[in-house]
């Protein structure tokens, strides 16, 4: 017997839930592995030969393959398939200015997402990538040939990045040309480049690893390094070239010496040597260079930040800026676990960061390693540790050593040290020097190199030591190795700095202690004339605080950051302000984008240009007002 399902009684059928209409349970589902399965199965369906609408013919070849995947790829396959052009008619098109290598790749990569590139073939891809439209194959090329720059293939990449206009590849290849210019002009690829390669690399205007007068000599060898018939056509291009040397870094004695070099080996064209005359005769050795640099040339002076604490803690960073109310930027960071009351120091435009202490398990370690940071190669070395652990100490460049002052030393208990060393780059190693007259912390050092007098002289000032902080200055002569005692600071000081600038030291920032033993800050910038070994007050500090940042640049002394009271660290920890000793004016700067204090700062020679363009972010207290 059959019941329809009117008669069925009414408790056999389910019933709907009642909902109100904003219940509704709606839901989208998204399928973590679609794309890779759609990709696969499109491959799947081209190794099976199903479903292939077109035949691609390139150099001879057969390449069968799917309209809508080879037009979702590329601009160039969709206005071909698509548009009202006779290709979108067509079952069979031959494919010129391409090859079949290059092409295999990129269809490769239309149904995998993978392409294989080697210096064999990368050419290939890349012209076919161009060709067919793909630009996320023609990065990828470009990050391909940039990993691969050496001496013996840059000539050929920069031609590549120049046809395809690869403009961060070519910034590249140039910069490597420059940055090993001396191994580069010694090999036979130098001489491959081109009058125009030659004259880009000069204007690009690269840090390079040899001095100007080594340039001009680079530049007169490849002009003279070809058959005599071709000279005219290299040396219509001499006068441009000439354009771009820096005589001003070239002094009137090495220029001569080229000159008659090119003279005795009968080579220097007169037309030649009166362009170099010419540009040389207003600029050669006008400036001069500064002597911890080798070559100015795509360098520009720079502020440092270096490590030092902020609202998260210690930190290991080192930031830079070109000028102030520009941008700080992120330049480096120390390659040791976080640590402070280092040693910094700039020797031939390297920084180098010695010594410091770093917590561990709520207990102070005091370290000996020391690192040197080079901005040319933007690498860290690792140098010789010292003899000594030692934290709070001075670390001062003079007559090309390093000179480690006093401190706190580990060995002796984590008790202030009157020992002294003094570091020699040319062969790494740490050598002993005699003892300050006394043990000595947190006390400034500066010093005024021998030059051709060979009469260094380091300066050591205040600190403390086991009888409190002190005002005396000592001086150290490097020619007869000893210590001797100087007129001594107006007022005792610590955790202060001392700056050399003219023939005169000038004492900024610290604190001293009154007779209950409480720290104040001492409000001065006293000057000391070393010829009159006497002191005398130059000015007042408008904002004095603890632990500034305290360095000169261009006669001018920046405090950066610090607080003013031990018991809070107030807005003023961005603070930069700035004594004009000339004009013996004060000048308050764009602050510092966060709150840093027990920081040191320096200036260094950076690369103009820098992949990294990381720009320090804003505290969030900043928009507090000072």
């Amino acid at each position: 017997m059959f019941i329809s399902l009117s008669e069925m009684n009414s408790d056999f059928m389910p019933k709907a839930k009642e909902k109100h209409h904003n219940d509704s349970e709606t839901i989208c589902f998204e399928g973590s592995s679609h794309q890779s399965t759609l990709l696969g199965g499109l491959n799947s369906l081209r190794e099976k030969g199903e479903l292939l609408d077109i035949t691609l013919v390139v150099e001879g070849r057969f390449f069968r393959a799917h309209k809508a995947v080879l037009a979702a790829c590329s601009d160039y396959f969709r206005a071909m398939f698509t548009d009202s052009m006779l290709e979108a008619r067509q079952n069979e098109i031959c494919l010129n200015g391409i090859t079949a290598t290059g092409f295999q790749q990129i269809l490769e990569y239309a149904y995998t997402s993978r392409i294989t590139m080697n210096l064999a073939n990368v050419q290939d891809v890349l012209d076919t990538a161009s060709h067919v439209q793909m630009v996320d194959i023609i990065q990828a090329c470009a990050d391909y040939l940039q990993s691969q720059i050496d001496i013996d293939n840059c000539v050929d990449i920069a031609t590549i990045a120049e046809r395809y206009s690869l403009t961060f590849l070519l910034l590249k290849v140039y910069r490597f040309m420059s940055g090993h210019l001396l191994e580069f002009s010694n090999s036979t690829e130098f001489y491959r480049l081109t009058a125009q390669q030659l004259e880009k690399l000069l204007v690009y205007d690269f840090p390079v690893d040899c001095s100007e007068a080594d340039v001009l000599s680079i530049v007169l060898r490849w002009i003279f390094h070809q058959e005599p018939n071709e000279l005219d056509v290299r040396l219509d291009h001499a006068f441009r070239m000439m354009r771009y040397i820096h005589f001003n870094e070239i002094s009137r004695k090495k220029l001569d010496i080229i000159l008659n070099k090119l003279e005795e080996d009968r080579r220097c064209d007169w037309e030649l040597y009166k362009i170099i005359l010419q540009e040389s005769t207003r600029d050669c050795g006008k400036y001069g260079i500064n002597s911890n640099l080798l070559n100015s040339r795509g360098m520009e002076l720079a502020l440092l930040k270096i490590g030092g604490f902020g609202i998260c803690g210690v930190t290991n960073e080192i930031t830079y800026c070109f000028s102030l109310g520009n941008k700080w930027k992120h330049l480096t960071s120390i390659p040791h676990v976080e640590q402070c009351n280092f040693g910094t120091a700039v020797l031939n435009n390297e920084l180098y960061v010695v010594g410091g202490c770093f917590d561990q398990a709520l207990q102070e370690n005091i370290h000996p390693f020391g690192f040197k940071y080079s901005p040319g190669y933007n690498k860290w070395y690792t140098i010789a540790p010292m003899t000594t652990e030692r934290c709070r100490f001075t670390l001062t460049a003079l007559d090309g050593a390093l000179f480690a002052i006093g401190g706190v030393s580990e060995e002796d208990g984590c008790i202030f040290t009157s020992e002294c060393e003094y570091y020699e780059p040319s062969d790494d190693n740490w050598y002993s020097m005699e003892s300050l007259p006394v043990d000595l912390s947190q006390h400034a050092a500066t010093a005024i190199d021998g030059g051709f007098s060979k009469r260094g002289r380091l300066f050591i000032s205040g600190g403390i030591s086991h009888e409190g902080v002190q005002s005396q200055l000592y001086c150290y002569d490097v020619t007869s190795s000893k210590w001797s005692r100087c007129a001594p600071m107006i007022t005792p000081r610590a955790d202060h700095a001392m700056l050399t600038i003219g023939k005169k030291l000038y004492v900024c920032g610290g604190w001293t202690e009154d007779d209950e033993f409480r720290r104040n800050l001492v409000e001065t910038i006293d000057v000391y004339d070393i010829e009159q070994d006497c002191w005398q007050e130059v000015t007042k500090v408008p904002n004095p605080r603890y632990h500034a940042g305290i360095t000169c640049v261009d006669r001018a002394v920046y405090f950066i950051g610090g607080f003013h009271n031990d018991a809070m660290f107030d807005r003023r920890t961005m603070a930069i302000e700035h004594y004009d000793i000339d004009r013996d004016r004060w000048t308050t700067e764009e602050k510092y984008p966060q709150r840093v204090w027990e920081h040191t700062c320096a200036t260094l020679y950076v690369p103009r240009w820098r992949e990294d363009m990381e720009v320090i972010a804003d505290s969030p207290s900043r928009s507090d007002s000072s």
